[in-house]
């Protein structure tokens, strides 16, 4: 069948925005032609009106925890695909922290399966650096690879033994793997729940200085420099993160990194009711740091913007706040906060979108990003004037830890494609995609 998208705004990160249509044929884009230029109708074209409609790439999430296998009742691969094609993303790249750990062939292909039979989002997996996640022995990075992974990680743990995570950048490299860091010191993280500030002292909760996340990421910083081998820092949160990172850059160290909508939305004053929807880690920092992370952004320092989806179930958040787990999720939300970024004039529209897909997809050295003849027909259409208030019932994802349910919030996906099958519409069906 031929799907003509017409009437929408295209944006592609390479070439802007155009008024053009978009024919989709065989699972690709076929043409993308002056509107009013394709004339076919009848039998074996579907036409899809996107009048008012942004027309973009698939968004690419290139961090979020699916908790499969091992805590399947948080979500699972299935639920999480859900949750991001009902955003408007068709692509995602699991972490590796689930239990078992994916730190054999053996958990990278039950992820693949799960993935394939959930047939909505494509999945990337993240492998284990180290074996079990503790920071020892490198796992089989050839292995790893061969079996599907596209990158590396201990996210949730750092990789505190330089030596090791010297080889890690090296093998990185050398198997192809991006190398994701995940930038904490843990002796000077250890019993803190929030940002170590004047909230934190103000209403009695143990903290986490910003030196905890810098003092890693210059040290990583260090070690690109030392090996040539690229790094990249997952949601960075911290102004003086930022600060490395763009210094860095200017001195040609291979270092690239992400941040995660709440490090530009909310700051540690979210915190101050002890909603425990706010906990995260890295945490909520000052709107100082909100500032420096939203200028990083605009200057091209911070490269992506990944949600960080952390689902939990209330057993683990409806806690005493320094008893509850760390982490929100973030698929439902992710296409608002960034268009949110557009209309307060930090970014302009192709850019927000080439943080989400392109770059993403060139990180993660993965097809996607584009929309383009030829490109794979993985894409979302907006309504960007679509102003809602977040409901709880509203959250496809498996788990409901989100601290932006009840806030208003304006632009959502209302079709989502992959492969140039669509498997999401905003009248809450979800296409049967075998």
């Amino acid at each position: 069948m031929t799907v003509w998208i017409k009437d929408g705004e295209v944006v592609d990160p390479r070439r802007g925005v155009r008024h053009d249509d978009l024919i989709v044929e065989k699972g690709r884009v076929a043409g993308i032609l002056p509107r009013g230029a394709f004339r076919r109708s009848g039998e074996g074209v579907r036409v899809i009106d996107a009048s008012g409609k942004l027309v973009l790439p698939g968004l690419v999430d290139m961090h979020v925890h699916l908790r499969e296998p091992g805590e399947e009742y948080k979500e699972t691969v299935s639920s999480g695909c859900r949750a991001a094609v009902a955003g408007g993303v068709t692509a995602v790249a699991c972490m590796p922290n689930t239990v078992p750990p994916n730190d054999c062939r053996a958990v990278t292909e039950f992820i693949l399966k799960q993935a394939a039979g959930a047939g909505t989002a494509r999945v990337y997996p993240i492998a284990c650096i180290t074996a079990g996640q503790q920071g020892k022995t490198l796992t089989e990075f050839g292995d790893l690879a061969a079996a599907g992974a596209v990158g590396v990680s201990d996210d949730g743990l750092p990789v505190a033994d330089s030596e090791v995570m010297r080889r890690a950048l090296e093998y990185g490299r050398f198997h192809g793997l991006t190398v994701i860091s995940h930038c904490e010191d843990r002796s000077l993280s250890e019993g803190g729940v929030m940002h170590e500030g004047v909230v934190s002292t103000r209403i009695g909760l143990p903290g986490i200085p910003a030196a905890c996340e810098e003092i890693m990421v210059c040290r990583d910083i260090s070690l690109a420099r030392l090996t040539g081998c690229p790094v990249h820092v997952a949601h960075v949160s911290t102004a003086g993160a930022v600060a490395l990172i763009r210094r860095a850059k200017e001195e040609g160290v291979p270092v690239t990194c992400e941040t995660a909508p709440h490090y530009f939305t909310l700051d540690h004053e979210a915190v101050a009711g002890y909603d425990t929807r706010t906990k995260v880690n890295p945490p909520l920092r000052t709107p100082e740091d909100v500032a420096a992370i939203r200028q990083g952004l605009a200057d091209g320092t911070i490269d992506a913007i990944a949600t960080d989806h952390a689902p939990h179930s209330p057993l683990e958040k409806e806690l005493e706040f320094d008893r509850a787990a760390f982490g929100m999720i973030g698929l439902d939300t992710f296409l608002p906060l960034v268009l949110q970024l557009v209309r307060d004039g930090v970014l302009d529209l192709p850019e927000a979108v080439r943080k989400c897909t392109l770059n993403p997809s060139v990180l993660l050295g993965i097809e996607g990003g584009g929309l383009e003849e030829g490109s794979r027909a993985d894409l979302t259409l907006v309504d960007p004037e679509m102003e809602y208030r977040l409901r709880e019932e509203d959250l496809v994802s498996k788990s409901k830890n989100s601290p932006f349910i009840g806030m208003t919030l304006k632009g959502r996906a209302v079709l989502t494609m992959v492969g140039g099958r669509i498997v999401w519409e905003r009248d809450g069906t979800h296409p049967d995609s075998r």
